[in-house]
C-alpha cells in the first residue's frame, strides 16, 4: 500500500506539472490550504510551504523518519524495455536500490544536521522537531544488473528524484512545514557527457545528490530559526529567509 507521504508527492507533482503548462490568468484569492500551510518563496528548493506564526526557535534536536523510497510508476517495466537483450531487473534488485537509497538518505542527513549544529533525537521531546523524509519518483537510468558476460552501460547521469519532505512538532505531530524538490543527479564529479555506469558510480552520485539536500535542508532549519516566528499571516509567494 502507498504511504500518504508517496502519494502526498505524486498529487503534489502532478499539481506543479500541470500549473507550470497552464497559461497565467487571473483567479480569486485562494481558500486556506487543507493543512494551513503557505506557500512561500524558497531560492533552493522547488517548491516550500510553511505554517503561519510557526515557531522554529525552541528546535535544537531532530528526529528523522527512515525515509520513504519509492521508483516512478512502471519504471521496472520501462528500464526493462529499453534494455532489450541486457539482463532484465528484477523485484530483487528494485528492493535493493530501495533500501539502499533509504540507508544512505538517512545517514547523510542525519551527518548534516548534526554538523549544522542540531542533535540526533531518538524519540519525541518539546525541543525536537520530527523530519519525515521521502525520495519518491525515483528513476534509476541504468541499474546495475549482474550479467554472465562483461557488459558496459553508458549514461548522462545516474537518474533523477523527488524529495518530500515534511517538519513536524514531535509531541503533537503538527504540521509546520514542508518542501518539494525535483533533481537530476550531476554526472560523476559533475561531468558532462556519457559516462560509464555501474552500482558504484549510481551509489555515488545519488548520494550526492541527497547529500546536497541534506545540506539545503539543515542550513534552511537554522535560518528558519533565525526568522521565526514564520509571520501570520504570510502572503503567498512571501520570501522568510
Amino acid at each position: 500500500m502507498r504511504s500518504y507521504l508517496t502519494i502526498f508527492a505524486a498529487a503534489m507533482i502532478g499539481c506543479a506539472t500541470a500549473a507550470t503548462a497552464a497559461e497565467p490568468a487571473a483567479t480569486p484569492a485562494a481558500e486556506p490550504a487543507w493543512d494551513s500551510l503557505v506557500e512561500v518563496n524558497s531560492r533552493r528548493m522547488g517548491n516550500a510551504a510553511l505554517l503561519p506564526g510557526a515557531d522554529f526557535r525552541p528546535y535544537d534536536s531532530v528526529m528523522l523518519d527512515k525515509p520513504e523510497v519509492s521508483f516512478r510508476n512502471n519504471w521496472m517495466r520501462d528500464v526493462n524495455r529499453s534494455n532489450r537483450g541486457a539482463a532484465r531487473v528484477t523485484q530483487s534488485d528494485a528492493d535493493r536500490i530501495l533500501e539502499a537509497t533509504a540507508t544512505n538518505t538517512t545517514d547523510i542527513f542525519t551527518a548534516e544536521f548534526e554538523r549544522a549544529g542540531f542533535k540526533i533525537a531518538t524519540a519525541p521531546g518539546p525541543n525536537v522537531l520530527r523530519v519525515r523524509t521521502g525520495v519518491v519518483d525515483l528513476f534509476v537510468n541504468a541499474p546495475d544488473v549482474p550479467t554472465a558476460g562483461r557488459s558496459r552501460t553508458f549514461t548522462t547521469n545516474a537518474g533523477e528524484a523527488t524529495l518530500v519532505m515534511e517538519a513536524r512538532d514531535s509531541m503533537t505531530n503538527a504540521l509546520l512545514g514542508r518542501v518539494i524538490d525535483r533533481r537530476e543527479t550531476r554526472g560523476q564529479g559533475g561531468m558532462i557527457g556519457m559516462q560509464q555506469s555501474n552500482r558504484v558510480t549510481n551509489t555515488a552520485e545519488f548520494r550526492t545528490l541527497a547529500r546536497r539536500w541534506a545540506q539545503i535542508s539543515a542550513t534552511k532549519l537554522n535560518d528558519l530559526k533565525a526568522a521565526s516566528p514564520v509571520p501570520d499571516p504570510l502572503t503567498p509567494g512571501q520570501r522568510i529567509n
